[in-house]
């Protein structure tokens, strides 16, 4: 996983020690919670001036945490302020540039807490105009729904009196930023994760100052709504937001049937592409979705009914678009042999020290995370906040086992009174291990059980693909499935997608254009013209 850098330069102020101690502690979660992070456009970034960071807020904490992690600078995250309640959590997120905003309907004193968050918002204003870095989730909320939720209009006024501020001055202007954040499945370990950063956007010039009050406020008004608008619309785009999760799973499934025919076209073997490349090609499938949808209604709902057929027959079998598309055409013996002697592989190497002692330091919090994620769901807690809640337990779970792990260890080597102790004194050169000082055995174990962790995961991920690899054999197997049936369904519906979107300029082509700032990707698709 490669980090972005901090900025450097005479302008720009050196991060605190504080702030990198705890991001670099949330790189480590977010590192070990997904299996993949993608990092994508960075080039977007502008060099200088503030920069005001907006996306969606699918995840709850997994959000915030991988924005820091991810975000160059230091990052100032506005969150709600019933957060700062919790023990343990609120030090970390003082820590990490996390300011608080009272919701109104989190407050018994509304006018009070109107009047504290207008006070927070003009100094992120300030901070905004001197170059600082500021993100806003501008939705208000958390959750679990396929697209983008109402937006508030904070962000926006946030903008408004920064770039006043920064015209007064005579400071470069701030510039709003919006984040692509996708998850392949945020609240389950060891899956992908993507933060796309977006081209800045161009919005009209702020009202200028009036002596009128009624107009300037009219004025600005008006201004602070249609960013808001346009916020809306960005984010919506940028975050490939759809009305229902069977339209949103529609698309990331016809984006695999259309990456298996273009290899297929190309002559390439089928390899998974990285997480970016599967946003990509989301973003394109739906933008040319969209524009079809107005263009040539008919047959692009016939297509869709097709495909939601097709994929309703493979999840009734238990199978995936990826099974169909990488099933051999001979089903020889050689190939099972292969991939069961990976599986076997990375299974024995599974038994060495590192597992073990993986197990003995992670095992425990793990098993006490799930049981806690097991009683919230029981209790149909929404997804979204116990994909936080087991984030926050995470943090306080694994380092209290990891003291704890780490004391048993060195007492049971150092201590007289330990069984062990006298094991490793009565040969000559383990009694040496008894001479260690115990601070130090004691910071050795704690470095080590996550170390241990972030190794085991490699071979754990290795023995999962021979695992899945297995599967797959013994689900091409089955004699009671007609693959040639579902092999031919399949690739029509392939070709049909690739064929409608080799006639369009889309998103990633060569000559796509993206769309003006709060428009959809859809008003920028072009049929191609025929040569």
């Amino acid at each position: 996983m490669r980090w972005l850098r901090d900025p450097s330069g005479s302008q720009e102020s050196k991060v605190p020690l504080s702030y990198r101690i705890v991001r670099r502690f949330y790189r480590f979660l977010t590192n070990i919670w997904f299996r993949e992070i993608n990092i994508v456009d960075d080039e977007n970034l502008p060099p200088e001036g503030g920069l005001l960071f907006i996306t969606w807020h699918p995840s709850g904490l997994i959000d915030p945490m991988l924005m820091t992690a991810a975000l160059p600078g230091k990052l100032t995250t506005i969150a709600k302020h019933t957060l700062f309640k919790i023990p343990v959590l609120g030090r970390i997120l003082k820590a990490s540039g996390v300011v608080p905003v009272e919701r109104p309907r989190d407050s018994h004193d509304k006018q009070a807490s109107r009047a504290r968050n207008a006070v927070m918002l003009s100094e992120m204003s300030v901070r905004l105009a001197h170059g600082g870095r500021v993100l806003i989730f501008p939705e208000g909320t958390t959750h679990a729904e396929s697209g983008v939720k109402r937006i508030r209009s904070g962000a926006a006024r946030i903008l408004l009196h920064a770039r006043r501020e920064a015209q007064e001055k005579g400071l470069p202007e701030p510039q709003l930023v919006p984040i692509g954040l996708h998850y392949s499945e945020s609240h389950t370990f060891r899956e992908r994760a993507a933060v796309v950063i977006e081209r800045v956007m161009d919005l009209n010039p702020i009202p200028v100052i009036l002596d009128d009050s009624f107009e300037q406020d009219r004025l600005d008004r008006m201004w602070i709504d249609e960013v808001t608008k346009a916020i809306d619309v960005e984010l919506q785009r940028a975050n490939l937001s759809k009305t229902s999760w069977n339209e949103r799973t529609m698309i990331w499934k016809g984006r695999s049937l259309a990456y298996a025919e273009k290899n297929r076209i190309a002559g390439g073997k089928l390899v998974k592409p990285t997480y970016a490349e599967s946003v990509m090609g989301a973003r394109r499938l739906r933008a040319g979705w969209e524009y079809m949808m107005v263009h040539q209604p008919e047959e692009t709902k016939q297509l869709a009914e097709d495909c939601e057929a097709h994929f309703s027959e493979l999840t009734r079998r238990g199978i995936t678009p990826y099974d169909v598309d990488a099933r051999p055409e001979t089903l020889s013996l050689t190939g099972y042999v292969k991939a069961f002697a990976v599986w076997l592989w990375a299974l024995v190497w599974m038994f060495g020290l590192v597992t073990w002692s993986a197990v003995a330091g992670n095992y425990p919090p793990y098993k006490g995370n799930g049981l806690l994620s097991w009683a919230m769901k029981k209790q149909d807690i929404d997804t979204s906040v116990i994909g936080t809640i087991k984030v926050l337990s995470a943090i306080v779970f694994f380092p209290l086992w990891w003291m704890v792990a780490s004391a048993l260890i060195t007492w049971s080597l150092l201590s007289g009174s330990s069984p062990i102790n006298s094991l490793l004194l009565s040969h000559w050169l383990l009694e040496y291990v008894t001479y260690l000082p115990s601070v130090g055995v004691f910071l050795l174990f704690m470095v080590w059980w996550p170390m241990s962790a972030r190794l085991h995961l490699k071979l754990y991920a290795r023995l999962v693909r021979g695992s899945r690899d297995l599967k797959r054999w013994k689900i091409w197997k089955d004699e009671d499935t007609n693959w040639d049936e579902l092999v031919k369904v399949q690739r029509e519906l392939a070709s049909r997608l690739v064929e409608t979107g080799a006639g369009l300029i889309l998103p990633g082509d060569a000559d796509w254009n993206d769309p003006p700032s709060g428009k959809d990707d859809s008003v920028s698709v072009q049929v191609r013209a025929v040569n």
